[in-house]
């Protein structure tokens, strides 16, 4: 559960730190049960600092920011200072300015055993909120004041990974003898939805066919909240049983409390988790689908290599193997889809493969040509990611073929990469003879040049230049987020 923390809070006793820590577990759900906005504010010399806030998931938060960091001042916060120099909790009428409505706020102290309060426990409730749970049953009302005074002392223990309590989740609430004594409408609801169409207040949690009266059973024996994700009569309902202690004696003594009963909240995960078994067929199918495409366009080079034997030229054979690589570049493409749920990809590691079968299938290892490949990962779509191993494929074949003569022993083709932020750069350097005077790319009747055009400009959105530079550079920059909306980015490694 989500709670904006400071960090570090000033120094505290190791009691008052449990206290804190149990106290910070619990305000997520306080905020979603109470409808509330709920803080934590300590003492920090002779103020007052916010280092806790949460906000409802099951209405709109009293406040659009976060408080955490804030100073309450005497001036404009004088209910924060007064209970923690009188020891008491109070509940009061206040405006707020910056917000521009009326909230209630409660505020409790917040102290170790005998001790003096070390910090506050503030609940803003929206003044028409407060309003509405006024006219609620008056046994929810008080299930509801247990709550807040169990958070003050810290109870019960909840695991921080507890779901967030919605405005669509139901509430039955038991008292201790495990007989209903109230149901929200949202689970009346819910019930009927699984047959019970009777009225069920007053009736034993074991009357229901259902886990409640086990949740029930051991939110008591444990003292703490107890989830449980559960399909019961064809539904899928995620529940939350919450043990409820009402405090006999003044509340600043921390001492006389008794069971009062359980608070179950129901979340109905039906539509959620249908929703998501669909998800999870459709990945399934589409990176089946992605698999058997790239068998398939393996399956065409390789009997396009088997085409190129029987050329009895030399530039037919050239040409075919030429388009044998562009298809197993864009292969490389479908393996990785098929291999990964995400539709992000790497192109660096695009960009190893793509080397590794150029290293293993079209370099003579006699002419001793060294591939590196340099640079951070950067992520981008399966869209650009497919245009981007079509540019690198062309690049690498064209320095290859014009970088070096066939006679030539030795050399270095360079891949790098470089993230600029907002754009990306992929540079292709071999150090063979430069390029001819005047060169002009734009040309050029070099097939894969035109290709390369064609990608960068139309596909990419982006630009690329031919350069001299201790033999010859080809620059391709391109921004991340092109203009049909695909969204990339980059992680250094």
């Amino acid at each position: 559960m989500s709670v904006d923390i400071a960090v570090p809070p000033p120094a505290l006793a190791p009691d008052e730190e449990k206290l804190l820590a149990r106290v910070r577990a619990l305000l997520a759900l306080l905020a979603d049960l109470a409808r509330a906005d709920a803080l934590i504010c300590l003492r920090e010399n002779n103020s007052v600092r916010v280092c806790s806030h949460a906000r409802p998931h099951s209405i709109a938060p009293v406040y659009d920011k976060s408080l955490v960091g804030e100073i309450l001042t005497r001036e404009h916060d004088p209910i924060a200072y007064e209970v923690l120099e009188q020891n008491r909790v109070v509940r009061r009428i206040r405006d707020v300015p910056t917000e521009g409505a009326p909230i209630q706020r409660e505020v409790f102290p917040l102290h170790s055993a005998d001790k003096n309060a070390f910090g506050v426990l503030i609940i803003d409730t929206n003044l028409l909120e407060a309003e509405r749970m006024r006219r609620r049953q008056r046994i929810f009302q008080q299930v509801l004041r247990d709550l807040k005074e169990m958070a003050m002392r810290g109870e019960p223990q909840v695991s921080p990974d507890i779901s967030h309590f919605v405005e669509f989740d139901g509430l039955i609430y038991a008292d201790d003898t495990g007989i209903i004594r109230y149901m929200s409408g949202v689970a009346t609801n819910l019930y009927r939805m699984i047959g019970y169409s009777e009225m069920l207040t007053g009736k034993p949690l074991a009357y229901l066919e259902t886990s409640d009266a086990k949740l029930f059973d051991q939110a008591v024996a444990e003292q703490r909240v107890i989830e449980r994700a559960l399909d019961e009569r064809g539904r899928e309902w995620v529940k939350k049983a919450i043990p409820i202690y009402e405090t006999n004696g003044l509340l600043w003594l921390n001492r006389g409390t008794r069971l009062a009963g359980v608070l179950i909240a129901i979340h109905d995960d039906t539509e959620a988790k249908a929703r998501e078994r669909e998800l999870i067929i459709k990945t399934t199918m589409i990176k089946e689908v992605h698999h058997r495409v790239k068998n398939d366009l393996q399956t065409v080079a390789a009997l396009l290599r088997m085409q190129s034997r029987r050329m009895e030229t030399e530039e037919a054979r050239t040409a075919l193997g030429e388009g044998v690589n562009r298809i197993l570049s864009i292969a490389i493409i479908h393996e990785f889809l098929s291999e990964q749920d995400s539709r992000i990809i790497n192109i660096r590691d695009i960009a190893g493969r793509i080397l590794n079968q150029m290293q293993s299938g079209v370099l003579d290892p006699n002419r001793e040509i060294k591939l590196r490949l340099q640079g951070p990962n950067i992520f981008l779509t399966a869209r650009q990611a497919t245009s981007c191993a079509l540019v690198i494929n062309e690049l690498l074949q064209n320095a290859l073929e014009h970088g070096f003569d066939q006679r030539e022993r030795g050399g270095t083709i360079s891949l790098s990469f470089q993230d600029f932020g907002d754009r990306v750069e992929l540079r292709v350097h071999d150090d063979g003879r430069g390029l001819p005077d005047n060169f002009d790319l734009n040309a050029v009747d070099s097939l894969g040049l035109r290709i390369v055009r064609m990608l960068v400009t139309d596909d990419l959105k982006g630009t690329i230049e031919m350069v001299s530079d201790n033999g010859v550079s080809a620059i391709v920059s391109f921004p991340k987020i092109p203009l049909g909306g695909d969204e990339a980015w980059s992680e250094q490694e």
